[in-house]
């Protein structure tokens, strides 16, 4: 059972608490705790009420992510407690969200994206070195198949390792042990943690594609709310939603998650959407990647009735062009089918069977 946090903080006499639900880690109160600023801007007649809980993922902290299998490792038990009306809305890194919700469940709003990148921490002893400046046989640790199959191709020189636990944990195993040279984060995280000064090197989609929704915030509520639902729409970054429709959508059309390396980088410029997507083996040596574009420059138009609440791979977005976010998601969908046609499925169960065996 969830217990509300007495510190969140009252806000606004009137009006009922809207609860707020997120995981313990520091990076998840601290990306809820932006979530519910912005909220509070908007709404400073509402009080907001944070209550955060302990998922699967946070628990098992002994295995890699991808040998557990489970899709929603992080969110199972958020959603439970929005199903059970305990939560009014959960606050979630989006890549953590499967491309497939459970049944009444809607992102209701995703926004804007911090930088998408990987980024190297090094240990102290390698500072102001980059990958390719380490000594031979170097340590470089990652939960990530995605990161270390690109990583492997690109700097064969090196050895990547399983490291789990949430950021503070990694940056201690890192900096206290001997066991790593360096570790693979999302820039995002070490941002918002205030970590940016550890960041010695940022991984350019050259060298690192990054994973599907990387960087952005979603916020996830019950899909009949919609008070609820409205509330958030205020929140919708249009760019980030496109680009991650279109991310989404690749990664569903390929059957993508954990336990295979699927990786992406979307730009959006004078109204084109770019994606570019690609698999990987797991050691990096078997891969396919292309590029694909659309335009994305529709008008808004007012879609009352009952289309009102049209999902795209999951999410929710009134506030965005219609026609923009079905040709976001057409892309994502071509562009897998274009990696399928190519051989993809079949780099891809091998990579899962692979996984599974390790």
């Amino acid at each position: 059972m969830a217990e509300p946090d007495a510190a969140a903080g009252e806000n606004g006499a009137g009006g009922r608490a809207v609860r707020v639900g997120t995981r313990r880690s520091q990076l998840a109160r601290i990306q809820t705790d932006s979530v519910v600023e912005m909220l509070r801007e908007l709404y400073p007649d509402l009080r907001f009420e944070i209550v955060a809980m302990s998922t699967t993922g946070d628990k098992i902290l002994d295995t890699a992510l991808s040998k557990i299998g489970e899709k929603s490792l992080f969110t199972k038990e958020l959603e439970n407690a929005l199903e059970r009306n305990e939560v009014d809305l959960v606050v979630h890194s989006l890549k953590d969200l499967p491309t497939s919700l459970p049944p009444g469940f809607t992102i209701g709003a995703v926004c804007k994206r911090e930088n998408p990148l990987d980024a190297v921490v090094f240990h102290p002893k390698n500072r102001g070195k980059t990958l390719s400046l380490l000594p031979e046989k170097s340590v470089i640790g990652t939960s990530s198949l995605r990161r270390a199959a690109q990583l492997k191709k690109k700097f064969p020189q090196l050895e990547f390792r399983d490291i789990r636990g949430n950021l503070n944990t990694r940056l201690k195993k890192l900096d206290e042990k001997e066991d790593f040279g360096a570790i693979i984060l999302a820039a995002a995280g070490l941002k918002r943690m205030g970590w940016e000064n550890r960041i010695g090197q940022l991984l350019s989609p050259e060298d690192c594609l990054y994973a599907v929704g990387q960087g952005a915030l979603a916020v996830e509520v019950r899909a009949k709310d919609q008070e609820i639902l409205n509330m958030v729409s205020a929140l919708h970054d249009a760019d980030t939603v496109l680009r991650c429709i279109a991310e989404r959508a690749f990664m569903k059309r390929l059957e993508g998650g954990c336990s295979v390396p699927v990786a992406v980088n979307t730009v959006l410029k004078d109204g084109q959407l770019y994606l570019t997507g690609a698999v990987y083996s797991l050691d990096g040596s078997d891969s396919l990647k292309e590029t694909m574009q659309t335009s994305v420059n529709y008008p808004q138009q007012n879609e009352d009735g009952p289309n009102d609440d049209v999902q795209h791979v999951g999410i929710t977005a009134k506030n965005v062009p219609g026609q923009a976010q079905e040709a976001a998601e057409n892309l994502g969908v071509e562009l897998a089918s274009l990696l399928l046609s190519k051989g993809a499925k079949h780099i891809l169960s091998v990579a899962r069977q692979l996984n599974d065996a390790r």
